[in-house]
């Protein structure tokens, strides 16, 4: 065993007890964390806006400040783009992580001193969870790859911005930069392709025992480091067993995975977002990732069915239950207040608080009242998928509510690099599966108001060729499970 093997283990083992302390008393972490939150922030625009000073318990926080999203909240965040202090939090940020997908263009979302080492520590932790429980720490003597954006930071108003990913490049540990990997010229690159070409160059050569990134964006660079060598992955890295991942489901591309690589690898989950870093998975016997209660984050949780209504109510972490699908709100130490992310999840296990990523809460499917859900697809994929020899790139699903002829049905645009014999067959069975999860969907196909799904074939690299085509290949973009409307859909029958 090396020294830096030895040390892992210790540092892994160290970090273990600490993280239990909060992980067994997690609803007097949350209360501390809020009270702090309140008090640090009484003195900004926000805090004298909403009379923090006032607020002594939950109850109070609720009548005072309201939910917002990012277009709501973007009067203050405006303000500390221009440079102004005392805001949202005290002094200004370290960094806006630039992000895309509002109304209004570009996202500036705020990071500061309090937040930013939470972000590293996570990631860090993430590991050595993994080692503490499985004993495995020769990977730290390899390379280590990160895909990720580029480290390259613009300024504004004296304020350094760049995707998210590309500050957390400049965070690495002294210890691990002789192993990181690709090199910070090839970072630098901007356009994907480009830069992806540039990795497989300088990695293919090297004793790479770590890899990370979203699934899809490492598929490709799979799929052109086994061309270029002509041999699976396994080989090309015989050390590599060790896959990271964040952003998506792996689920349905594990098959594939499995196929390029040539055996079975562990994986480790994160959930991180430029507003924090929110759950990574500690153990590799159990489904979820362990919520972070601890990191300068209060969490509240609202039931994604109530989420529209007028007055939703707010939960906290002691109130939430099993199975129910949850909009993730957030108070953060980054100056963001009941600030909805977006996201929805749900609860797995409740000792300790574990959670699942289940969709966007703007992200599913309700033409005909079927209330779909991204999780709902994957799973439905991954049990059609089961026992088979199927394998698929990438998949997204909408509804088509005029057919030229029949009755409306949901439509399968599905990325395959195995197809299956029977393509009706298989449709028929993520039908079925869809229909066992989800019962007003159910309803509606022995109402004969939906037909059974219609699974559209793409082309071989048809979802690189969309991404492509509307500025988003690579980096930490990703493409909708579902959408409610044809805009996805329409472009790729187009293409």
């Amino acid at each position: 065993m090396s020294i830096k093997t030895f040390a892992a283990k210790l540092f892994a083992r160290q970090v273990y007890y600490t993280t239990q302390k909060w992980v067994n008393n997690p609803i007097e972490t949350q209360k501390k964390i809020f009270h702090e939150l309140i008090t640090l922030a009484q003195e900004t625009q926000f805090g004298k806006d909403h009379q923090f000073n006032k607020i002594k318990n939950f109850e109070d926080f609720k009548k005072q400040v309201p939910v917002r999203d990012y277009e709501q909240l973007k009067p203050y965040i405006d303000k500390v783009v221009k440079g102004e202090e005392n805001v949202l939090w005290k002094g200004k940020p370290l960094y806006f992580a630039k992000t895309s997908g509002t109304t209004s263009g570009a996202k500036y979302i705020p990071l500061t001193k309090e937040s930013m080492p939470f972000h590293i520590q996570a990631a860090r932790n993430a590991i050595l969870s993994y080692i503490n429980e499985t004993g495995k720490a020769d990977f730290v003597s390899g390379k280590m790859i990160f895909l990720q954006g580029s480290p390259i930071l613009e300024e504004k108003n004296g304020i350094n911005l760049g995707r998210l990913s590309g500050i957390v490049a400049h965070y690495v540990p002294k210890y691990l930069q002789k192993n990181r990997m690709p090199s910070w010229e090839t970072n630098c690159i901007e356009d994907w392709e480009t830069k992806v070409d540039a990795i497989v160059k300088e990695t293919i050569n090297e004793n790479m025992s770590v890899i990370s990134g979203i699934p899809s964006w490492v598929q490709m660079y799979f799929e052109k480091l086994q061309k270029k060598a002509n041999k699976p992955i396994g080989e090309i890295f015989k050390n590599f067993n060790l896959f990271i991942y964040g952003g998506v489901n792996y689920e349905p591309y594990r098959a594939k995975f499995e196929n390029l690589i040539g055996r079975k690898v562990d994986s480790i989950e994160l959930f991180p977002a430029s507003e924090g870093f929110f759950a990574y998975q500690d153990t590799q016997t159990e489904k979820g990732m362990l919520l972070l209660l601890n990191s300068g984050i209060f969490y509240e949780f609202i039931k994604a069915d109530e989420f529209y209504t007028e007055k939703p109510n707010r939960y906290t972490i002691g109130e939430v239950e099993l199975g129910i699908n949850y909009v993730l709100i957030i108070s953060t130490n980054a100056g963001l207040w009941v600030y909805n992310i977006g996201d929805t999840i749900q609860f797995t296990s409740l000792k300790p608080y574990r959670i699942i990523v289940s969709g966007r809460i703007k992200h599913y499917i309700s033409a005909f009242g079927e209330h779909v859900i991204g999780k709902e697809v994957e799973s439905a994929l991954q049990e059609a998928m089961q026992g088979t020899n199927i394998q698929i790139n990438e998949f997204t699903v909408a509804p088509q509510i005029s057919p030229e002829e029949g009755l409306p049905y949901h439509e399968w645009f599905i990325e395959f690099e195995k197809e299956p014999n029977n393509l009706e067959e298989f449709a028929l069975q993520i039908d079925n599966a869809m229909r066992k999860q989800n019962v007003y969907y159910d309803d509606l196909i022995v109402g004969k108001v939906l037909r059974t799904l219609v699974i559209s074939k793409v082309k071989k690299n048809g979802f690189q060729d969309y991404m492509k085509s509307i500025g988003k290949l690579g980096g930490q973009n990703k493409l909708p499970r579902l959408s409610d409307n044809r805009k996805i859909a329409d472009k790729l029958k187009e293409m």
